[in-house]
């Protein structure tokens, strides 16, 4: 993923991306607000948010406690930006509380092999969460 930065001047100063250490320092604080904003909304436990995050459970309650305070590593970023991106996209596609209880109904469909999303996202890693993620914007005729 990449998004230019503006200067002062609102000209392109550089690219932003996952891989430079500075980026992922400014990102990191709004990405896991968002990550625990979906945590709740989707009623994940404990070990599920840190599953789909990539770190322990120990990790996940530092960082729900506010105590953790490292960067989010570039695949750490990937999977909240897929996380949230699935997230919207439910949103977007129902408007009523279908769009988070979806990521907790089996589905017969190839993507999921009657797994939930969350399953087929804890099992199959950043891949899978933005094939889910690909198959919502689709959905939605956003592709």
């Amino acid at each position: 993923m990449s998004l230019a930065v503006t200067s002062a001047r609102g000209l392109p100063d550089r690219q932003q991306t996952f891989a430079r250490e500075s980026d992922r320092a400014r990102l990191t604080p709004a990405g896991l607000a968002g990550l625990k904003s979906v945590a709740t909304a989707w009623r994940l436990s404990g070990q599920e948010a840190a599953d789909l995050l990539g770190v322990s459970s120990s990790t996940w309650d530092r960082i729900r406690a506010d105590t953790w305070r490292q960067s989010l590593s570039q695949d750490q970023l990937m999977r909240v930006s897929a996380i949230v991106g699935i997230y919207k996209g439910l949103h977007l596609l129902f408007a009523d509380d279908m769009a988070d209880r979806w990521i907790r109904l089996r589905n017969s469909g190839p993507l999921f092999a009657n797994l939930t999303p969350i399953e087929a996202m804890r099992e199959n890693g950043i891949p899978g969460m933005l094939e889910i993620r690909r198959y919502i914007d689709a959905l939605r005729g956003g592709l």
